[in-house]
């Protein structure tokens, strides 16, 4: 079975977007460069981490993630991405209005899950087989795994900056030990990679 993971890039106050989120700016009343600039304008020295955040056998998003389309699905919104998104496999979006699956170029294929992240983790293994599946994001939906017990890595990119404001990560989620598993320093970001630790399974047997 396949590694639960998430890739998320923050500021150093832990704020994934800032506020106002909407179609003419997906990040909200921020200059986006200064969370993402690392994956672009720095990609070589980046390489194997921009190359780990989609190499999934599937994908899970929520709807914000998706697009800024709210309530019913009153237009024909196919993501951010054009006609080719980067994820090449079965991407299982988050909504609570049901929407037939929307297939793009380049093998992503879009499903749409109205019964909650249990659901859609079920159906991402089963497409995904042996590999992993990325959560690709929000905060909210990251968090939502996270306080479920349900993400096995959390990859934090951190960026030298304070948003003040947005969707910050590990909002709502529970007291929990994270592991250190890595961390790496590069120009504009600081990569740094956890696991949650959790209880051992109690042993089985009769007792006397």
């Amino acid at each position: 079975m396949g590694t639960v993971y998430s890739d998320i890039s923050v500021s150093a106050d832990g704020f994934a977007t800032g506020l106002n989120q909407r179609e003419e700016a997906p990040f909200g009343d921020i200059d986006d460069t200064w969370l993402h600039a690392w994956m672009f304008e720095d990609a070589e020295e980046n390489r194997a981490e921009v190359a780990a955040i989609v190499d999934s056998g599937a994908t899970i998003m929520g709807r914000n993630m998706f697009g800024p389309v709210r309530g019913e699905w009153d237009r024909d919104w196919r993501g951010w991405w054009g006609d080719e998104p980067p994820y090449h496999g079965p991407v299982f979006v988050l909504t609570h209005h049901p929407h037939e699956p929307i297939e793009m170029q380049g093998g992503t294929t879009f499903h749409f899950v109205t019964d909650g992240i249990e659901s859609a983790l079920r159906r991402a293994r089963a497409a995904a087989g042996e590999r992993d599946i990325s959560i690709a994001g929000g905060a909210r939906t990251v968090n939502q795994f996270l306080a479920a017990g349900l993400l096995d890595e959390l990859r934090l990119h951190v960026t030298p900056c304070i948003l003040g404001a947005g969707e910050r990560i590990f909002d709502g989620v529970p007291a929990q030990r994270l592991e250190r598993v890595s961390v790496r320093v590069a120009s504009r970001v600081t990569h740094m990679t956890y696991r949650p630790v959790r209880p051992a399974p109690a042993a089985s047997g009769e007792t006397g």
